[in-house]
């Protein structure tokens, strides 16, 4: 209090100080003066601060607030929402409300786990599932015996075995195990895609998906197979992966008791039998029991290829395709068959060959009663039936069942011949004339 008297004293003495003009009688006494003026205004003004006491009751919730706290509750009552992104014009009550939601816009998730890598846009999400590592999982499944932290996940886990789906989406009737699982399936019929990559600018309905594909430019894939060496960008599909080691399947049909060693491919199975096929073309019609399915379906239509091989050039729409197209020319072989050892380059063909010892053929035509080990090989045969020949080429017109017949006839304008012999340079149409080349430096061995 002495202090600030002095200095009003001296401000008072400073506005005294002046000529017959009424002017000050220097320019430093009218500096001293201004100073002196905005000191005590400062302090003045000062007791006014937020002191972080709850002081501000909120007539409507009766709740108790700061000053600048009240303020951004109030805007729970009155509706008002002052804060809109630029990209999507969805507005908000308060900056970080907004900048957390433009963050599914720009994939940036700044928050990471110094355990396991993973990533969170917000804080507490973070903080949440740090819980995971440190808190103990008490409670388990009386089936498998898998342990959880609380109660919501082991109920969760346990449709897996029960297979029920208490959630189901008004429009076409589909059933969901979790909430989370029905609200992304919704979007596949409003078509909102809100999450754009930053890159490429690709668009998807969740952030899961945009964070999967962000990792197709980063190439980042922090879990490794302890067995083959193998990488993947996600923890849930290694665990799936290593099944192709332990033989594990621990997801079962009801129906004709086909196991499986995740619980998608366990729902894609159970659509064979009910014949569901949920996701429609928008442009032609054509229905899918998967929406991934639709996805590289809808890429026909586009002739979006976004994955590309960085020896050879060449594209592909999906990027499994272009995994397995890259071991050509590595000639890696991860995959062995645990009957007579021959090894593959995908899990999809160390699958289809395991059917040659087993003889299981689970795809029938309707028509004429023909068995086939795939589904999609059931899908080209229907073909001789309808006459359908759905892949055309863009140069001379011709018309082909299949889109790697197309691919193969494309090269005949275009010359290009992707495969060729690590040994003699010798280039090929096709990965089976490479092949079958390959054989002949074998023969010349022996």
């Amino acid at each position: 209090m002495v202090l600030r008297n002095r200095s009003l004293i001296n401000t008072r003495e400073r506005r005294d100080y002046r000529g017959s003009s009424g002017e000050p009688q220097q320019p430093h006494d009218a500096e001293e003066t201004e100073k002196s003026l905005s000191r005590s205004e400062h302090l003045n003004k000062h007791p006014q601060r937020p002191t972080g006491k709850k002081s501000h009751c909120c007539s409507d919730s009766g709740k108790r607030f700061t000053s600048s706290g009240i303020k951004i509750h109030q805007r729970t009552h009155t509706g008002e929402k002052s804060y809109s992104c630029g990209q999507c014009g969805k507005r908000f009550a308060t900056s970080g409300h907004l900048t957390q939601h433009q963050r599914t816009h720009t994939g940036e998730k700044p928050y990471s786990c110094d355990q396991c890598w993973r990533s969170f846009t917000t804080l507490i999400s973070l903080k949440v599932h740090q819980r995971t590592h440190t808190r103990k999982k008490r409670y388990s499944c009386d089936q498998c015996g898998k342990r959880f932290c609380t109660t919501g996940h082991l109920t969760q886990h346990q449709r897996t075995h029960t297979g029920e789906k208490p959630y189901s989406c008004d429009q076409c009737g589909r059933r969901f195990a979790t909430y989370g699982n029905l609200t992304r399936h919704q979007k596949t019929h409003t078509g909102e895609k809100s999450y754009s990559c930053g890159q490429c600018g690709r668009r998807f309905a969740t952030s899961g998906n945009l964070t999967r594909h962000q990792k197709t430019h980063t190439g980042e894939k922090p879990y490794i197979c302890g067995q083959c060496g193998r990488r993947f960008s996600r923890s849930g599909d290694l665990t799936v992966h290593k099944r192709t080691h332990t033989g594990e399947k621990p997801y079962s049909c009801g129906q004709c008791g086909k196991r499986f060693a995740s619980s998608g491919s366990l729902t894609l199975h159970q659509r064979t039998h009910t014949g569901e096929k949920p996701y429609s073309c928008g442009q032609c019609g054509k229905r899918f029991a998967s929406s991934g399915s639709l996805t590289l379906h809808q890429r026909t239509h586009t002739g979006e290829k976004p994955y590309s091989c960085g020896q050879c050039g060449r594209s592909f729409s999906r990027s499994g395709d272009l995994t397995v197209h890259k071991r050509t020319h590595t000639g890696e072989k991860p995959y062995s068959c645990g009957q007579c050892g021959k090894r593959f380059a995908s899990s999809g063909s160390l699958t289809l060959h395991q059917r040659t010892h087993t003889g299981e053929k689970s795809y029938c035509c309707d028509q004429c009663g023909k068995n086939f080990s795939r589904s999609g090989d059931l899908t080209v045969h229907k073909r001789i039936h309808t006459g359908e020949k759905p892949y055309s080429c863009d140069q001379c017109g011709n018309r082909f069942t299949q889109s790697h017949s197309l691919i193969h006839h494309q090269r005949i304008h275009t010359g290009e011949k992707p495969y060729s012999c690590g040994q003699c340079g010798k280039s090929f149409v096709q990965a089976c004339h490479l092949t079958q080349h390959q054989r002949t430096h074998r023969i010349e061995i022996s």
